[in-house]
C-alpha cells in the first residue's frame, strides 16, 4: 500500500490542519506521520488538502427522471444497472459512502454485496432496502411497500430487516413529487410508526421518515422516529422535538434549490414551480434547526454523482448549509461525523485517523476556508485504492 505525502490532513474534530504523510495498509489507514521506510511507494498529493471521502446522507440510486416515467413494472436487471451505474458516479465524484433511503425491489442490497465482494465499484452502502408506507401515500415513485395497521407494517418491517436493511424506512407525510400532495398531512398512525420503531430497535438499528411539516415531525419524534428526510416547514416545537430525543435533520436542500438540475431531467414546470416556491421555507427551517443545536446530516436525495450547474450535487448541498447558516467545518461535519454516526459506522468512517477506513478525498484549496473548494477534488481513494486521480 502506499503512502500519501507532501499534504495537509483536515481534522474534522478539531477544525485544523496536520502537513504530515498518510501511512496505510490493507484498506486502512495505519498512521499519521512520517514513514521511515525509503523504499515505500509514496503519492505525491502536491500539497493538497485530505479529507475523508464524502458521505451523502439520502439516496436513491434507482430514480427515473421525471417522476411521471417511472415504470412501475420496470425489471430488476434494468433497476440494479442503473443503481450501479449512479454508484459510480458518485465514487468518481469523491462520495465514497451513501445512505440510501428506498430502492425498488430492495436491489440497493444487491449492489452491497456486489461492491463488498469487489465484483463491481462503487461507495459503501447503507441500506434501507425498499421503503413503507400506507395504501395510497407517498413513496410510490421509489417503490415503497404498501402496509395499513401496525400488525402490518410491523411484519413488513421484520421482513426488510430480514432480507438485508441496514434501518427503515417509512413515508408519514405527502411530497413534492405529488402535483396534489399534501405536506401537512400525518399520513401514518401512531401505532403504525411505533410498530416499525420498534421493530428496527430490537435489531438495534433506527428508523427514517420522509416528512414534510413539523407537526407530523413533532408527532414522529415523539413515537421514536431518530432521522427526519426533507423538512420543508420545520417549527420551533417539532426542532426541539428533535433534538430533545437525540435524533437528527437531513434537510435536503437540493430538492428545492437545484432548478438547472429539474430542468436538465425534464420535470414538468408545475414540478419546478412547486419546488421553488418551497425553497425560502426550507431554507429558513434549516436556519431553525442550527438555532435550536439539532445536529444536521447533509443529502441530496438527487442522484448523488449529478451536477447542477456543473457542480457535484453533493457539494452542492454542503454549500446550501453554508448559506443556511453553517461554517464550512460544520457543513463538512455534517455529512462526515454527523452521517457515520447517524449510521452506527462512526468508528471506520468519517475521520482521517489510524484504524479508519482509506475512504479520502483530496482538494486543492482549504475546504476549511471555502466550502467551494470540494467543488475541484482531485483525488479519490476507496478503502487504499486510488478510484481517480487528476495529475496537473
Amino acid at each position: 500500500m502506499p503512502i500519501l505525502k507532501n499534504c495537509k490532513v483536515v481534522d474534522l474534530r478539531q477544525g485544523s490542519m496536520r502537513e504530515t504523510e498518510v501511512g496505510l495498509e490493507g484498506g486502512r489507514i495505519t498512521f499519521l506521520g512520517r514513514s521511515k521506510d525509503p523504499d515505500k511507494v509514496s503519492v505525491d498529493l502536491e500539497g493538497g488538502y485530505v479529507l475523508p471521502g464524502l458521505i451523502n446522507g439520502h439516496v436513491h440510486l434507482g430514480d427515473v427522471f421525471p417522476f411521471d416515467e417511472v415504470d412501475p413494472n420496470e425489471g430488476k436487471m434494468i433497476h440494479v444497472l442503473r443503481c450501479l451505474r449512479r454508484g459510480v458516479d458518485a465514487l468518481l465524484a469523491g462520495v465514497t459512502t451513501v445512505r440510501t433511503e428506498g430502492t425498488r425491489y430492495g436491489v440497493d442490497v444487491d449492489l452491497r454485496t456486489m461492491i463488498g465482494k469487489g465484483w463491481v465499484q462503487g461507495p459503501r452502502i447503507m441500506a434501507a432496502r425498499q421503503a413503507l408506507r400506507v395504501t395510497g401515500g407517498q413513496g410510490d415513485d421509489v417503490g415503497a411497500l404498501s402496509a395499513d395497521g401496525a400488525r402490518e407494517f410491523q411484519k413488513r418491517a421484520r421482513e426488510e430487516l430480514s432480507a438485508g436493511a441496514d434501518h427503515l424506512k417509512i413515508f408519514i407525510t405527502g411530497g413534492l413529487s405529488v402535483r396534489q400532495g399534501v405536506l401537512d398531512q400525518l399520513q401514518m398512525t401512531d401505532k403504525e410508526m411505533e410498530a416499525v420503531i420498534t421493530v428496527a430497535r430490537s435489531k438495534n438499528t433506527y428508523v427514517s421518515a420522509h416528512a414534510a411539516s413539523g407537526k407530523a415531525i413533532f408527532q414522529a419524534a415523539k413515537a421514536g422516529v431518530r432521522s427526519f428526510e426533507h423538512g420543508y416547514s420545520l417549527d420551533r416545537e417539532a426542532a426541539r422535538a428533535i433534538r430533545e430525543r437525540s435524533g437528527y435533520y437531513c434537510p435536503t436542500l437540493c430538492v428545492t434549490h437545484c432548478q438547472d438540475w429539474m430542468k436538465r431531467n425534464r420535470f414538468e414546470p408545475w414540478a419546478i414551480e412547486k419546488a421553488t416556491r418551497a425553497a425560502s421555507d426550507h431554507s429558513e427551517s434549516v436556519r431553525l434547526a442550527i438555532h435550536e443545536g439539532v445536529k444536521i446530516v447533509a443529502g441530496t436525495d438527487l442522484p448523488p454523482g449529478d451536477t447542477d450547474e456543473g457542480i457535484n450535487v453533493t457539494a452542492r448541498e454542503l454549500e446550501l448549509l453554508v448559506n443556511a447558516g453553517l461554517s464550512p467545518l460544520e457543513s463538512i461535519q455534517a455529512s462526515l461525523l454527523n452521517g457515520a454516526t447517524l449510521m452506527g459506522i462512526e468508528r471506520q468512517i468519517g475521520a482521517v485517523e489510524p484504524g479508519y477506513q482509506a475512504d479520502l478525498i483530496a482538494t486543492r484549496e482549504n475546504p476549511l476556508k471555502d466550502i467551494r473548494a470540494l467543488r475541484e477534488i482531485f483525488f479519490v481513494m476507496q478503502s487504499g485504492k486510488v478510484i481517480r486521480w487528476d495529475r496537473p
